[in-house]
């Protein structure tokens, strides 16, 4: 028998970019989700290098080591950075520097990008889809590790995100590879009820933050001066940290980026 200190587990922190709003009212044409997903066993390893960078974000841009970093702030220069004064060039380098350390925390990461225009899929139906392929990617990437998932969201939409959970273990559906129709295939190695955690207490949450924008952007390209802090191209500055696995059937507008629009 294996003893639960033999087990390695995935541990998947996620972040939303978005709204799940109508188009029509003002909302955002999609609605994303963003996921990193670290090992338990190299937990320890990758929060010392999380750590060790922000101190090196610290010590270049003034950004202090509590501070909440998210893809807003970058974008607008609002937020913690607000008073900093940093031009858009600083911004880039900021969150193309996050794209990268992560293969250095051993990390993976994959965006679900749903596109609201072409159904008007809006409010919980949304919601639903999003997390729903997130679950079922979870399941996969579970079961080729043979490794159980946890789960750590940022806190919003707590019981919605666990009513989901809860049915997924039980009742899950998801496309056949190599064939017509739908399979069922239950996540049974969740582990527990999803967590939920304030974003300006994980840093890897934030990270989630800026993967499940760069994933968006992947997907549909920025205006001009977006693209001065986070272009079309900033996913690709994951490398090695791209989940390729996560869309390799089904494709996508880039390598761990899924669009579902129904």
């Amino acid at each position: 028998m294996r003893l639960l200190h033999d087990v390695d587990v995935l541990l998947a922190y996620i972040d939303e970019s978005g709204n799940t709003g109508a188009v029509a009212k003002g909302g955002t044409v999609t609605y994303t989700l963003g996921c990193i997903l670290l090992n338990s066993a190299d937990w320890t390893t990758s929060f010392d290098e999380a750590v060790a960078f922000r101190r090196r974000i610290r010590d270049r841009f003034g950004i202090l080591m509590r501070s909440e970093l998210k893809a807003n702030f970058l974008l607008r220069n609002s937020g913690s950075i607000r008073d900093l004064g940093l031009g858009p060039g600083a911004r880039h380098v900021i969150y193309r520097a996050h794209m990268r350390v992560l293969s250095d925390m051993r990390a993976k990461a994959f965006a679900i990008v749903i596109d609201k225009r072409e159904n008007n899929i809006r409010d919980s139906d949304c919601f639903d889809l999003a997390w729903t392929t997130l679950l079922q990617r979870l399941e996969r990437a579970s079961s080729a590790a043979g490794e159980p998932v946890m789960i750590f969201h940022d806190e919003g939409e707590n019981d919605h995100v666990r009513r989901l959970v809860r049915r997924a273990r039980r009742f899950m559906t998801a496309g056949s590879h190599y064939g017509t129709g739908s399979l069922n295939v239950p996540a049974r190695m969740l582990v527990d009820d999803p967590i939920p955690k304030r974003s300006d207490h994980s840093y890897f949450i934030q990270f989630a933050d800026l993967v499940a924008y760069a994933g968006f952007r992947s997907f549909i390209p920025p205006s001009a001066s977006v693209a001065r802090v986070c272009p079309v191209g900033m996913w690709h500055e994951l490398g090695t940290a791209m989940r390729r696995e996560t869309n390799s059937v089904a494709g996508g507008p880039a390598p761990g980026v899924v669009v579902r629009k129904r």
